[in-house]
C-alpha cells in the first residue's frame, strides 16, 4: 500500500457485524493507503456514523473526536446480561408488563444533564493496567470507577409494552458515554433490569448519517471516495472554532512553531481552534488527550 494517497475526512455508515478497525482496514484497501484512522469507536453490533481521517488528515483525529455524539437506541426492559446488550449471557429475567409510557418517559428524563456513569465490563477502559473487556472475557467482574458524562438530551421515541418491553430513545451525549450503560441503568431505575437491543449513531459532532457513504458504495464505484472526501479545512470548519490570521508575517511565525499567545493571539484554552490564513490551514491548537495540542499543518514554503 502507498504511504501517500487520498487526504481528507470520510464519513462512513458502518454496518453491523464489523468492528471499527475492520472498517478502517477495508477503507485502507479501497484508498490504497495505510494512513487511515477513526475518531471514535462503534461497537461491532452498532451501525452509523464513523468518521475516518485519511492521509495527513490522521493528524486531525484528536481535533475531530470530542464533539457530541447522537444515537438512536432501543433498550429491552425485563432482562439483564453480562455485556449489558442482547449479545451477552442472560443473567436475569423480570416481567416489565406493568410499565407504561409515562413511567418510562419520566425515568428516561432523569438521565439528562451531568451524570456519573459506571462503564460496562466490555469497555476498552483500563483498570489496573488491563482493558476491562479482556478481563470480562475471562469471566471477571471488577469494580469500575464511575465517570462523569453529559447527557445533553434524551427523548422517548417509542414504547412497546410487554413482558420484555422495548424503549426506543434518541440521545445526544458527550464523548465517552456508554449508551448500553444507559439501558442498564434505565432498567435498574424501573426495577426490572435492562439491556441494549440496538444502537445507531446518527451524528458524530457535525457529521451526520445522511451524508455518510457505505462500504459497498466505495467498493462498487471507484469515484465514490473522491466525491465523499472532505478537505481537512472543510471538516475542521464544521467541528472547531476558526480564527483568521490576515497578517503574512504572523502566518509565517505560526507555521515555524511560534505559539499563538506569543504573537498576541488570545484563544480559549478549553476549545480547539484552527488558525487559518488566506483560506489555508496553518495551525490547530487546543486541549488534547495527553495535554495541550499544537499542530503545525502548513510549512513556510507553503506560504510563498
Amino acid at each position: 500500500m502507498s504511504e501517500g494517497g487520498p487526504e481528507g475526512v470520510l464519513i462512513v455508515d458502518k454496518p453491523a457485524g464489523m468492528t471499527s478497525h475492520d472498517v478502517v482496514d477495508r477503507v485502507r484497501r479501497i484508498a490504497g493507503t495505510r494512513r487511515v484512522g477513526h475518531t471514535g469507536t462503534l461497537d461491532p453490533s452498532a451501525t452509523g456514523v464513523l468518521v475516518l481521517c485519511l492521509g495527513r488528515a490522521t493528524r486531525l483525529v484528536t481535533a475531530l473526536q470530542a464533539g457530541t455524539k447522537t444515537y438512536a437506541a432501543v433498550a429491552q426492559l425485563g432482562v439483564t446480561t453480562t455485556s449489558e446488550d442482547l449479545d451477552g449471557e442472560v443473567l436475569t429475567r423480570t416481567s416489565a408488563a406493568h410499565l407504561d409510557e409515562d413511567t418510562v418517559c419520566g425515568a428516561l428524563g432523569a438521565f439528562q444533564g451531568e451524570i456519573d456513569q459506571v462503564p460496562p465490563m466490555v469497555s476498552a477502559i483500563r483498570v489496573d493496567g488491563e482493558r476491562l473487556h479482556e478481563r470480562a472475557r475471562r469471566g471477571e467482574v471488577v469494580d469500575r470507577p464511575a465517570r462523569r458524562v453529559v447527557i445533553e438530551s434524551i427523548l422517548l421515541d417509542r414504547f412497546t409494552p410487554g413482558e420484555t418491553a422495548e424503549v426506543g430513545f434518541l440521545i445526544a451525549c458527550s464523548a465517552g458515554t456508554y449508551v448500553r450503560s444507559i439501558a442498564r441503568d434505565l432498567g435498574e431505575r424501573l426495577g426490572v433490569g435492562g439491556a441494549l437491543a440496538s444502537l445507531r449513531r446518527v451524528a458524530n459532532g457535525p457529521f451526520v448519517a445522511t451524508e455518510a457513504v457505505t462500504l459497498a458504495q466505495l467498493e462498487e464505484d471507484p469515484s465514490a471516495l473522491a466525491r465523499h472526501l472532505l478537505a481537512p479545512l472543510d471538516a475542521l470548519a464544521r467541528a472547531v472554532d476558526l480564527h483568521d490570521v490576515p497578517d503574512p508575517a504572523t502566518q509565517r511565525s505560526l507555521v515555524t512553531g511560534v505559539r499563538p499567545a506569543r504573537l498576541g493571539i488570545a484563544l480559549d484554552a478549553q476549545r480547539t481552534t484552527a488558525l487559518t490564513g488566506d483560506g489555508r490551514l496553518l495551525v490547530v491548537v487546543g486541549p488534547g488527550q495527553d495535554g495541550p495540542q499544537h499542530l503545525v499543518w502548513s510549512q513556510p514554503e507553503d506560504l510563498a
